[in-house]
């Protein structure tokens, strides 16, 4: 597999140009001992037949759009279903089966970019898409961009499934979610509603909780999504930098911990709750649900039929960019 690696002390990021993917995550616990905390397969037939979305950029559209359909500028677009009644990540075929090109890394980064023709998945306009990885320190930074000839929506993100511990079950790390709303969802995943508030409910991650915590609660929407596959609206005011606090994951056993901040306004907390033994990984193990979790930020689901969400509507002239900093540490 041509991995590019990307290095410093602290941390070692694999990238490969199918699906412009993240396949490893290499970093040290509070021993000092090194461990993969991404999950990733064997080979590159393995991601090309991969519907889990492990590592990928995903796009033209991250997660949901309803029945596929949407209309812009008084015009109706339809994109592909890959669910019974929705376009998951962009429809089949999005950016994640498809093979970017990869610039020469420089200074421990990679910028990968691709051409997505008008008319791709159904999307109007023909769009200019790049991601760049960087490594700084204990930080991978992640950085996503778009220009169009014509006018569309966008909303990427990327798909890693993270397991602190390098193994095992996922259920004893603690989450923290910067978030006092969250979107409710119906039985497609789509957002019923408005944010509601997360206070008095097992979505209230505000302070420090064990991800198994709460997931066997009778919550309607834990049994509408068989765990968290929910978008968290993300409080508080940007920093200089641009950037909110998101979220902040602890792993006892190892100490190992993983802060995300970031620009976009939502943050979707999935539990694995679709993986159900058939993607094998690198070890050869089975991964199943509650064996990793995903933080993927993100504009909020069904953006393009919700005019009360904020727009995910690009335009000639203007360039879609999303930062996100994920930085990896260790408890004392």
């Amino acid at each position: 597999m041509d991995v590019t690696w990307l290095r410093s002390a602290a941390l070692g990021v694999g990238v490969i140009a199918h699906g412009a993917r993240i396949v490893a995550v290499r970093t040290p616990d509070r021993e000092g001992r090194w461990a993969d905390v991404a999950l990733g397969m064997a080979d590159e037939d393995a991601y090309r037949r991969d519907r889990a979305y492990l590592g990928a950029c995903v796009g033209r559209y991250a997660n949901r759009i309803a029945g596929g359909t949407f209309t812009l500028d008084g015009r109706e677009h339809r994109i592909p279903l890959n669910e019974p009644a929705t376009a998951l990540h962009g429809g089949p075929g999005g950016f994640d089966a498809v093979l970017w090109k990869r610039e020469d890394p420089r200074d421990a980064s990679v910028t990968l970019r691709r051409t997505s023709p008008e008319g791709e998945n159904g999307f109007p306009g023909t769009v200019e898409v790049a991601v760049t990885y960087a490594v700084e320190g204990a930080e991978l930074r992640i950085e996503h961009e778009a220009r169009t000839d014509a006018p569309t929506v966008i909303n990427m993100t990327n798909h890693a499934y993270w397991n602190l511990a390098g193994a095992g079950s996922v259920e004893d790390h603690e989450v923290q979610l910067t978030a006092s709303r969250f979107l409710p969802v119906d039985e497609h995943l789509i957002p019923s509603g408005p944010p509601a508030a997360v206070a008095g409910t097992p979505f209230d991650l505000r302070a420090p909780v064990r991800i198994g915590a709460r997931l066997r609660e009778g919550h309607p929407q834990l049994q509408a999504t068989r765990g968290y596959d929910h978008t968290y609206v993300i409080d508080g005011e940007p920093g200089t930098d641009g950037l909110r606090h998101a979220a902040r994951v602890v792993e006892p056993r190892t100490g190992r911990t993983l802060e995300l901040r970031t620009d976009q306004p939502g943050v979707q907390f999935y539990t694995g709750n679709m993986l159900d033994g058939s993607l094998v990984l690198r070890d050869g193990t089975a991964a199943r649900q509650g064996d990793a979790f995903c933080l993927e930020p993100q504009a909020f689901p069904d953006s393009p039929n919700r005019p009360d969400f904020p727009s995910t509507v690009l335009r000639p002239g203007d360039v879609y960019r999303s930062r996100s900093v994920l930085r990896f540490g260790t408890t004392g």
